[in-house]
């Protein structure tokens, strides 16, 4: 998997379009500076827990004795629960925080912005490619960076999108997502089938 394929695949996985209403519901007490500060914070503590599971990952996956057919279909199989939630989402994806205080860590760094599924991701991907750290760690800055760029912008996407729109969208990426899921997955079936011949 080359690093611009594991960028596009975290991007999907951590579904900002689809956060940026669970944001704007968290952040509606504050400015618009207030927001901004928030958001660029939060999604730096997301930052941080993603390099030290992609740097960790793989020695956990070791530790687990598991193979990398195993890593391969588990993989597939994580990522096709998660863009089968992109395309039929849950009714409420965050609950609403009543105090006045910012939020911190939870909700908006961990879960909705580095959320298990995205950790998992990660290891998978930090495990099956374990000579390549530098590159996924590359496509985990692309991502952030996406990821932050977009949700910054989420007042103005709604504006010229609608709720609707975006739904759209999530929806749209959920089904790229499935054909990346599938591809995974067939290679773990694949590479197992070599492994035993």
């Amino acid at each position: 998997m080359t690093f611009y394929t594991a960028a596009i695949t975290l991007i999907l996985v951590m579904d900002p379009l689809g956060n940026i209403p669970s944001f704007l519901a968290v952040l509606k007490r504050f400015d618009a500076a207030a927001q901004r500060r928030i958001i660029i914070r939060e999604t730096g503590i997301a930052f941080i827990f993603l390099v030290v599971f992609l740097f960790c990952g793989q020695f956990i996956m070791h530790g687990l004795h598991l193979s990398a057919p195993a890593l391969s279909v588990s993989g597939g199989i994580i990522l096709f629960i998660i863009a089968i939630r992109l395309i039929f989402p849950p009714e409420n994806k965050v609950s609403q925080i009543e105090d006045d205080e910012e939020p911190f860590i939870v909700p908006l760094a961990v879960p909705l912005t580095a959320g298990p599924s995205t950790l998992a991701t990660v290891i998978l991907l930090s495990s099956r490619e374990p000579h390549h750290t530098m590159q996924l760690l590359i496509s985990v800055v692309i991502a952030t960076v996406v990821f932050l760029a977009i949700v910054l912008s989420g007042s103005a996407l709604i504006r010229v999108l609608g709720k609707r729109g975006l739904v759209a969208i999530e929806r749209l990426m959920g089904m790229i997502l499935t054909t990346v899921a599938v591809q995974m997955f067939l290679t773990g079936i694949v590479d197992f089938i070599k492994l035993y011949q």
